[in-house]
């Protein structure tokens, strides 16, 4: 094994929003960090997929957009020393003499403790699983938005009836010349008063309407909609089309890790605690009974996971801590001394 050094306090797999608020808290808890992201850039889907969506459930901020909350969760955790390894999958982990040995594509890492923040896992956008529809995929046919100013004056259609697809129509209403929201119910299973807002905008409702045919050549000019229950046909015409059907998850090499894992999350107990001793999960990835999956349950998880990670490693250590103003003016302090000494 490594020298002592190599050896983190808390290695955390997953660099979504949580994720680096756990490194954040981590860092407060005077833990050693090294974070684990397999996409190329910190943020998970919020940077990956949804830069340009507002996400209106966060303390503190009305509506704030996707890709300035990963910003300020950024610099927020960029207050302490952490590693963080981008475009790196966790492959295996290994545990021996209470040291946990991670195994990425790329090295190897080595950690007293573990915290998976890995969101849903690896995800791809559900499809309306139709012919020829690889075919028309980012021409314009999509199923995530990273620059909603191409979408500005053009006729856009929507599918799905979650929380996705109604954000985006009520965010797209706005720029585009027509949004229309195609569903296959009459009802919408996003946050009610979303629903409010979009029964009461000018977006066009087109329910109970699915997906039957793809028809272009180049690129997608018509989609021919088959009613859900009388099977009228009815074909929509649009400059832009975008499928809101969620993602399919895979915890691909998680699953092989030897934790409880039930219905694709990972069980916890009330501190965060796997059945692997020494590693914790929060976030969407974990599960216990009455759970919320909401990104603000995974940021009051995160400071379980890493207090009681913090007990494993030295059962001296408290589960009560300072309060953050306490715990923040001290370390200023001493940087502001450490500069006064070096001057």
């Amino acid at each position: 094994m490594e020298s002592e050094k190599d050896v983190f306090d808390i290695t955390i797999v997953g660099g979504g929003p949580v994720g680096m608020f756990t490194a954040f808290y981590a860092g407060m808890r005077q833990a050693t960090v090294k974070i684990i992201e397999s996409l190329p850039q910190l943020g998970g889907q919020l940077a990956a997929l949804y830069p340009d969506k507002y996400v209106y459930d966060v303390a503190g901020f009305p509506k704030i957009k996707a890709s300035e909350l990963v910003e300020r969760l950024y610099e927020q955790m960029d207050q302490f020393e952490n590693e963080v390894c981008l475009n790196e999958e966790v492959l295996d982990v290994t545990k021996e003499n209470e040291i946990f040995t991670i195994k990425t594509n790329s090295q190897i890492h080595y950690s007293k403790t573990i915290i998976i923040t890995a969101g849903n896992g690896a995800f791809k956008p559900r499809t309306m699983n139709l012919e020829n529809e690889a075919k028309y995929e980012n021409k314009n046919l999509y199923y995530s938005i990273k620059n909603m100013d191409e979408f500005a004056d053009k006729d856009v259609v929507i599918f799905g009836g979650g929380d996705s697809a109604v954000d985006w129509a009520l965010m797209l209403e706005k720029i585009a010349a027509r949004v229309s929201i195609v569903h296959r119910r009459d009802r919408f299973r996003a946050h009610e008063h979303s629903v409010k807002q979009l029964k009461e905008c000018s977006v066009n409702i087109v329910t109970p309407y699915v997906p039957a045919e793809l028809i272009g050549g180049s690129k997608l000019d018509c989609i021919r909609l088959k009613q859900a229950k009388s099977k009228e046909i009815l074909e929509l015409e649009a400059d832009a089309y975008l499928v809101n059907y969620g993602f399919i998850s895979d915890l691909g090499p998680i699953n092989h890790w030897g934790l409880a894992i039930e219905n694709n999350s990972i069980l916890v107990n009330s501190r965060a605690e796997t059945n692997i001793p020494g590693m914790y999960a929060v976030g969407d990835i974990s599960m216990y009974p009455g759970k919320v999956e909401l990104m603000a349950t995974g940021f009051g998880e995160a400071p379980i996971a890493v207090s009681n990670a913090k007990v494993y490693i030295d059962p001296t250590e408290s589960m009560h801590v300072a309060h953050s103003t306490s715990i923040m003016s001290r370390k200023n302090n001493k940087e502001n001394q450490e500069k006064v000494a070096q001057s």
